[in-house]
């Protein structure tokens, strides 16, 4: 798939301003300051489309995008939503600020009828923390689970990749046939790759 259209649909903090349930959507989640941003502005092709920030937390309302563009055959149209939603962990906010958008989040994942799965990001250089345990184990529940991006591949050796790849999959309880992806926003790499897999996921819930 290659999206050649994408902008900003709607910015949103309650289910009363979400935007028609007709377009099927994928969800991506992830630490604050994981990449989030880079990434969506990757795959869609835009320079800033979502907001790049050095500051964790900068997102703090679940944003959708509306994508269209051409299936891998060059000819199926494919008509989709992205939607961002806030970072977790590390963010200098109130406990109150963040059981707010803890509460946003888990209103629009738990009941978000056209909601296909959530892509989660996670640091490639990282062990994937207790917060991207729980979201993953979070996910699982609700048949969101399956795709991880892992961010900033440029930052370590093929032969770290591998092993760092490993232990996400095990770190998260990952199954066999779940996809761990690593992508770097610098390099411009693994974006197609999850682009076949998003086109994929939208084609057998149509």
């Amino acid at each position: 798939m290659k999206i050649y259209n994408s902008e900003l649909e709607t910015v949103a903090v309650k289910p009363s301003q979400y935007p028609s349930v007709g377009v099927p959507e994928i969800a991506f989640a992830g630490r604050s300051n994981v990449g989030k941003s880079s990434l969506l502005n990757l795959i869609t092709g835009r320079k800033s489309l979502a907001r790049v920030s050095g500051s964790p937390g900068k997102t703090r309302t679940i944003n959708f995008y509306r994508c269209r563009g051409k299936a891998e055959d060059g000819e199926t149209p494919v008509d989709f939503r992205i939607v961002d939603l806030p970072g977790y962990g590390f963010a200098k906010i109130s406990r109150s600020e963040s059981e707010k958008w803890g509460a946003m989040m888990e209103s629009y994942l738990e009941n978000r009828e056209n909601l296909l799965k959530v892509v989660q990001l996670v640091d490639i250089r990282h062990k994937p923390s207790a917060q991207d345990v729980q979201m993953y184990d979070y996910l699982k529940y609700y048949g969101l689970d399956g795709i991880v991006v892992a961010t900033k591949a440029d930052k370590v050796s093929g032969n770290e990749r591998s092993r760092n790849i490993r232990m996400i999959r095990e770190t998260l309880g990952m199954k066999k046939g779940d996809s761990v992806i690593p992508v770097s926003a610098l390099k411009r790499t693994g974006d197609r790759e999850l682009l076949q897999i998003l086109e994929k996921v939208i084609d057998e819930n149509e």
